[in-house]
């Protein structure tokens, strides 16, 4: 189960850093949740709803790349600390948040992200 987990949720990272919505939201399940923790970041049900919000998304954070730090995984569970960075209306960003995962076969269920929104307020608004 863990090598599964592991495999799931570095191929949704990867995807994401090659910015193709179609490869993205084929990595996470057709009733995924995507959970934002930061004021900043808005929460979603379903593969359809986050696939026609990834273009947006993709546009606004501009140059999206994360970073992996590390891959903790346990069983069907896993955290990823990353390193995120972007152009944001052109101020650079870069933050440090975490995942948690939980992946059911090869595709991922629930996604929570961790991020300091008020560190973001602060990096775009120099």
């Amino acid at each position: 189960m863990g090598a599964v987990t592991r495999r799931a949720v570095v191929r949704y990272v990867n995807a994401l850093n090659r910015h193709d919505p179609d490869e993205i939201a084929a990595c996470v399940a057709p009733d995924f949740f995507n959970e934002h923790t930061s004021v900043a970041g808005t929460s979603l049900r379903g593969r359809d709803a986050y696939r026609e919000r990834l273009p947006g998304f993709l546009d606004e954070f501009a140059g999206l790349s994360y970073e992996i730090e590390d891959v903790i995984v346990d069983g069907d569970r896993a955290a990823v600390p990353y390193r995120m960075t972007f152009f944001y209306n052109g101020a650079p960003v870069r933050i440090r948040g975490i995942f948690r995962f939980t992946v059911e076969g090869e595709l991922i269920t629930h996604r929570v992200d961790y991020w300091d929104g008020a560190d973001f307020e602060r990096q775009i608004s120099r």
